[in-house]
């Protein structure tokens, strides 16, 4: 959608440069001339919160690393040096530590935004699959990360989610003791976790450039979900408009993101890995950091050892089939009366694996878990199916601008009527 850059050098300078590598011009036609739907909400701010969060994250983590020693009999000191001893270092521990946290509550609103609002359909299938990459990216970095600190649950929490894998016929044993660098959680292990950790997120913003990429080839979608048919009607220019709703909303995160930091840094942690990692002492209750626990409630919720590995993949996995599983033509749940209510409900089951992952297996918590657990594959595999067939959806805008004009009651009668009430037929 961005097409050719419009962006004319003045200078000789410029102009040399721009005939032999036009950066400036492709920033130019990605980030100011770039056609942005006029409808779009607060939510379409979080791909930049998102970004602002990567590179902070990555900024502090290579500070961090300036001090941090890889190695499991002083791992744990180091961590208390860099809070004790280097200059901002418990201010950049804060940062990193929390910015995690803060990093998976922006990326799990962008997703909830992408359900809700149909971004998954035609044509951004590989759009959204690239986002379902980076997901997993990031569960697998911030995994690694939490083992670094090598206290009590770090420990614990690596031993038991790596011997998931063994689970695994024939190829599980291989995977476990590589990944362990030997028969238990060691040493080893913590250099390999280290060094993952440290390469994952150069991944990641090389999987961000192809999301965004993607994203400047088919267009954003808008909360109507609806196609741009008239370039000046239906958008305005990337910059001013969207970078200073942009800017704000960053601000604004951040602000929420330094509440976290500087008044509960530790809220959002486990009390045990502020005690050195013993092997010999296991806590009495092992959980995952927070965004974890909802695939911590669904691996847990089936009695197989390898069913229950299989289900927590499948979690995420199904996300990527999620623009052939949605037979809808519709994308905006604007327009989808039923889909929007159990859209809600689906929302629900998510924040109650969340809560049931952090209770002990027992009693009511493993019933309730494997109801939700059922609940979130049925919604996928057999309630977005059958709904885009049942489902009759609302009058539908004829474009992006009528859906402006309509919420501010500028939409004139003839056009808001159900002559302009076909479903986008390319959904």
């Amino acid at each position: 959608m961005s097409g050719h850059s419009t962006y004319v050098p003045k200078s000789a300078v410029a102009k040399w440069f721009e005939s032999r590598l036009p950066l400036v011009g492709l920033v130019h036609s990605s980030f100011v001339a770039y056609p942005t739907p006029r409808n779009l909400n607060y939510f379409w701010t979080f791909g930049a919160i998102l970004s602002f969060m990567l590179v902070a994250q990555i900024v502090t983590g290579i500070v961090l690393v300036m001090h941090y020693t890889p190695h499991a009999t002083l791992a744990f000191s180091s961590i208390e040096h860099i809070m004790r001893d280097v200059n901002y270092g418990w201010l950049l521990r804060y940062l990193h530590a929390n910015g995690a946290s803060m990093f998976f509550i922006a990326v799990y609103i962008h997703i909830f935004r992408g359900l809700y609002y149909g971004s998954y359909k035609a044509p951004r299938e590989i759009l959204w699959i690239l986002g379902v990459i980076i997901f997993l990216l990031m569960m697998a970095t911030a995994f690694m990360g939490y083992v670094l600190p090598w206290g009590q649950m770090s420990f614990w929490g690596a031993t038991v989610i790596t011997n998931l894998f063994s689970a695994l016929p024939i190829v599980g044993e291989p995977i476990v003791t590589w990944l362990w660098g030997g028969y238990s959680v060691d040493n080893p292990t913590l250099n390999r976790f280290f060094s993952l950790h440290y390469l994952l997120p150069f991944m990641i913003v090389g999987v961000v450039a192809l999301h965004i990429w993607a994203l400047h080839v088919v267009g954003q979608n808008n909360p109507a979900g609806l196609d741009v048919k008239n370039l000046k009607k239906d958008t305005v220019p990337f910059t001013p408009y969207a970078t200073i709703k942009d800017f704000f909303a960053v601000v604004c995160f951040f602000v929420f993101f330094a509440w976290f930091v500087f008044y509960i840094p530790n809220y959002l942690g486990h009390a045990d890995n502020y005690i050195e990692a013993n092997p010999a002492v296991t806590p009495a209750h092992i959980v995952p950091e927070w965004y974890f626990l909802p695939f911590y409630a669904i691996l847990r919720a089936i009695p197989d050892k390898l069913a229950g590995v299989i289900a927590m993949f499948a979690a995420i996995a199904v996300l990527a089939f999620l623009p052939w599983l949605d037979t809808s033509r519709v994308r905006s749940a604007t327009y989808r009366p039923l889909y929007k209510q159990l859209f809600w409900v689906f929302v629900l089951c998510c924040i109650g694996l969340g809560y049931l992952g952090a209770k002990p297996p027992e009693g009511g918590y493993v019933i309730a878990s494997r109801v939700l657990t059922a609940y979130y594959f049925l919604h996928f595999i057999v309630i977005l199916p059958i709904l885009g067939l049942i489902e009759k959806p609302r009058a539908m805008p004829g474009s992006i601008a009528e859906d402006v004009l309509r919420k501010h009651g500028g939409a004139p009668v003839g056009l808001a009527s159900g002559a302009s009430a076909e479903p986008n037929s390319k959904g």
